[in-house]
């Protein structure tokens, strides 16, 4: 049965009068005479949703989103019920499950903090599509680095290389009318210390992230990340060039841990403080190595070396409008006030950078490198 029959006969039954609302109990009777192809944890939504009501009925518009699998805040008003036990039988008590339900259950209890929603997502997640985004941008970042680093026979510090700085990726200040290089400085990489560390975090977070929020959440977040930091560097660093993709990988990596410690008690990922000690000490290290090699580059160079700035951009993207996100897992961004908000800071920062990009610099008389 698809889910336009299945519709039609809840209200044809359930509803006959068009009052709008459905008892639960009835329904979850309905389901397992006729066998409707629902999933156990949409019934276990329902019945949360059904103790708002003294009748123990739901909206039918509610029933309809909860079947359609649709974001909507009905969701979230179901995982805060908190009148009522869990089911006794958590994901972990399944045996059974084969290699790749077994990821998606580690996926699920790795980003989401509550059991019911780990349950829902178990259920109701389809391999199709696949997280494409995160593996396409670090596949990308390999093979260019890849590329520069057999053109330049140097796999280290390749910015002291004086062909390094000429491509076309990088972002230069003196080249800042060439408004891609705004993003496409997320393909290039000081050396391979830097391309390691942000492809380990984008496979073992973005892509987690990206199973479970959907590729334009998730996306939308990496290339916020990334633009935010290409903007904060021309406002704050004016004079220093820009490569690598930490603006984004922060900005993933910022809104998982403000998430986990804002959630502490319903995660269940194993070891949280000391991952979460670990993870902090490495980003900071990042921070610190960034710091050193623009102000004391350990080799001569023609021109200043690349800002750190766009790793605390990312950071500040994440811990705003990345845990927003986080937070909003199955609901609807575009009913939520403080998503406006964050987006009409997001845009006012925006619109600032680009007005300093085009005054700015001959306004304070900045001192640009001459670009290659």
């Amino acid at each position: 049965m698809d889910r336009s029959s299945m519709l039609r006969l809840i209200q044809g039954q359930l509803d006959p009068e068009h009052t709008g609302f459905v008892c639960a109990k009835t329904f979850a009777a309905l389901v397992n005479d006729h066998e409707l192809p629902l999933d156990p944890t949409k019934l276990e939504m329902l019945f949360a949703l059904s103790q708002g009501n003294e009748d123990g009925q739901i909206c039918y518009s509610q029933l309809v989103d909860l079947i359609s699998s649709k974001r909507s805040s009905s969701f979230r008003r179901a995982i805060s019920s908190g009148q009522r036990a869990l089911p006794r039988d958590v994901l972990l008590d399944q045996d059974g499950l084969g290699i790749y339900k077994r990821f998606v259950r580690y996926v699920a209890y790795e980003i989401l903090p509550g059991e019911m929603e780990r349950r829902w997502y178990f259920y109701q997640h389809r391999p199709c599509p696949p997280p494409i985004f995160m593996a396409v941008v670090t596949l990308t970042q390999i093979i260019v680095f890849l590329c520069y680093g057999i053109k330049l026979n140097k796999w280290v510090l390749q910015t002291y290389h004086p062909e390094y700085m000429k491509s076309p990726l990088v972002y230069h200040p003196g080249h800042r009318a060439r408004a891609w290089r705004f993003l496409t400085y997320m393909f290039m990489h000081v050396g391979l210390e830097q391309l390691g560390f942000n492809t380990l975090l984008q496979l073992m977070i973005g892509v987690p992230l990206e199973m479970v929020h959907g590729i334009l959440r998730i996306s939308f977040l990496y290339l916020a990340g990334v633009l935010a930091g290409s903007l904060a560097v021309s406002v704050t660093d004016m004079r220093a060039p820009l490569v690598g993709g930490s603006g984004g990988v922060y900005a993933l990596c910022s809104a998982h841990l403000a998430n986990v410690v804002m959630n502490w008690a319903g995660m269940r990922c194993p070891y949280k403080v000391l991952r979460m000690i670990l993870a902090l000490v490495c980003m900071s290290s990042e921070v610190g190595r960034a710091v050193w090699l623009r102000f004391s580059p350990p080799l001569p160079a023609a021109g200043p070396q690349p800002s750190f700035m766009a790793h605390l951009a990312g950071a500040a993207v994440g811990v705003s409008m990345g845990l927003t996100i986080l937070r909003s897992y199955e609901e609807n961004l575009q009913d939520q006030c403080g998503w406006w908000v964050i987006l009409l800071c997001y845009a006012t920062f925006f619109a600032f950078a680009i007005f300093w990009n085009v005054f700015a610099y001959e306004l304070l008389g900045v001192q640009i490198p001459h670009p290659p």
